[in-house]
C-alpha cells in the first residue's frame, strides 16, 4: 500500500511540475490531458507518463532486486536533500526576507549534514549510483539545450523583425483590400511584425477588418491575479497589440483570456465564428555558429519539430486555425 501511494504521488506530481517547467520555458510544450470539469490543476501528461515507466522499466533490467537498487535510491535521495537546502536558503533570504546571518548559520548547518550523507553514497558510484545521475544529467542537457535554442531563435527572428508600428503606418488603406472577421496573430515578441502576417499578405493579399497580435508572458510566479493577466493596447488601423501575463500554474487559454479583456471593454467583441487564429509553423535549420555545438543544435531542431502544436496548448479551436510556415536558420 505504500508503495501504490508514493508511486501515485511520484506520477502526479511529475505531471504538475513538468507543466510548470514547459511554462517557464525550459522544455518543449506536450500534451496536456485534462482530466477534471472543475480542477484544472488534475492533468495528465502521456509522455511524462510513458517516460517513468521505460525509466522504470529500464531500472529493474539493469538492478534486477530492490537490494541492488540501494546505492540508486541512497545517492538520489541524499543529492535530493543537498538540493533542496540550498533551494531553501534562497526562498528563506529573498522571498521571505529574513536576515543573511542566521538563515546562512541554519542553512550550513544542514549542509554540513547533507554534504556528508551524499559523500559517503558516492563510494557507491560504480554500484548503481551512476543512474540517478545519468538521469539527471541528460535532464539538465535537454533543458539547457531547449532553453539555449528558444533564445537562439529569439535572436533571429529579432534580427529580420520589423516595428510593427511603422508596418502598420506603411499600409495605406487603399494598398490592402480589406476582408470581415477578425484575425489574431500569436507572436512570441511584442511590437513585432509575426511572420504568419507577411506570408498571410503575401499569399493571400488580404487584411482582416480587425486584427489583434497577441503575445504570452509566462512569469515566475505561480499564479497571477485574473485583472492583470491581460492588457491591450490599440494600435490605429482596427490593430490592437494584446500582452497576456500568465504564472506557471496559470491555464493558458488564450480564447477565453481574450474574451474577457473584451467584456472588459480594453477590445472589441470578438464573434467565434468570424475570427481566425494565425500561427507560424517554424522550421528550425541548424548550422555551424557562435551558437550551440552543432549536435545540440540538431538535437534542439529535432525536439522542436516533435513538440506538441501551440494551437493544442495554447487551447485554439482546431477549425478557426491557420498555420503558415517559417524558416529559422540558428
Amino acid at each position: 500500500m505504500a508503495t501504490v501511494i508514493a508511486s501515485q504521488a511520484l506520477i502526479t506530481g511529475a505531471f504538475s511540475v513538468t507543466k510548470q517547467v514547459i511554462q517557464l520555458g525550459y522544455l518543449p510544450r506536450l500534451q496536456v490531458v485534462h482530466t477534471s470539469e472543475t480542477d484544472r490543476g488534475q492533468i495528465y501528461l502521456p509522455m511524462v507518463n510513458w517516460g517513468l515507466c521505460a525509466g522504470i522499466a529500464l531500472a529493474v533490467v539493469f538492478f534486477q532486486s530492490s537490494g541492488a537498487l540501494a546505492a540508486v535510491y541512497g545517492v538520489a535521495v541524499t543529492l535530493d536533500m543537498l538540493i533542496t537546502t540550498v533551494l531553501t536558503f534562497f526562498v528563506v533570504r529573498w522571498g521571505w526576507k529574513y536576515p543573511l546571518v542566521p538563515v546562512a548559520t541554519v542553512t550550513l548547518c544542514f549542509l554540513a549534514v547533507d554534504v556528508a550523507f551524499f559523500a559517503s553514497n558516492l563510494l557507491k558510484l560504480a554500484d548503481g549510483g551512476w543512474f540517478p545521475l545519468a538521469i539527471g544529467g541528460g535532464m539538465f542537457v535537454l533543458m539547457r539545450t531547449w532553453q539555449q535554442g528558444r533564445l537562439l531563435m529569439q535572436r533571429a527572428m529579432e534580427h529580420h523583425a520589423l516595428a510593427l508600428p511603422d508596418f502598420l503606418r506603411s499600409l495605406r488603406s487603399d494598398s490592402v483590400a480589406r476582408v470581415q472577421g477578425t484575425a489574431i496573430f500569436l507572436s512570441s515578441q511584442v511590437g513585432t511584425v509575426p511572420s504568419a502576417l507577411l506570408h498571410n499578405l503575401k499569399h493571400n493579399k488580404v487584411l482582416h477588418q480587425r486584427n489583434l497580435f497577441v503575445t504570452v508572458h509566462y512569469q515566475e510566479l505561480a499564479h497571477i491575479a485574473p485583472a492583470q493577466q491581460g492588457t491591450a493596447l490599440e494600435l490605429g488601423h482596427n490593430c490592437w497589440q494584446v500582452v497576456l501575463h500568465l504564472g506557471f500554474k496559470d491555464e493558458p487559454h488564450v480564447p477565453r483570456l481574450l474574451q474577457r479583456l473584451s467584456k472588459q471593454g480594453a477590445l472589441p467583441y470578438i464573434p467565434l465564428m468570424e475570427t481566425s487564429y494565425f500561427l507560424s509553423r517554424d522550421i528550425v535549420v541548424p548550422q555551424r555558429a557562435a551558437g550551440m555545438a552543432l549536435w545540440r543544435e540538431k538535437l534542439f531542431a529535432q525536439i522542436y519539430r516533435n513538440a506538441s502544436s501551440a494551437a493544442d496548448f495554447l487551447h485554439l479551436p482546431p477549425r478557426h486555425v491557420v498555420e503558415l510556415g517559417n524558416q529559422i536558420v540558428i
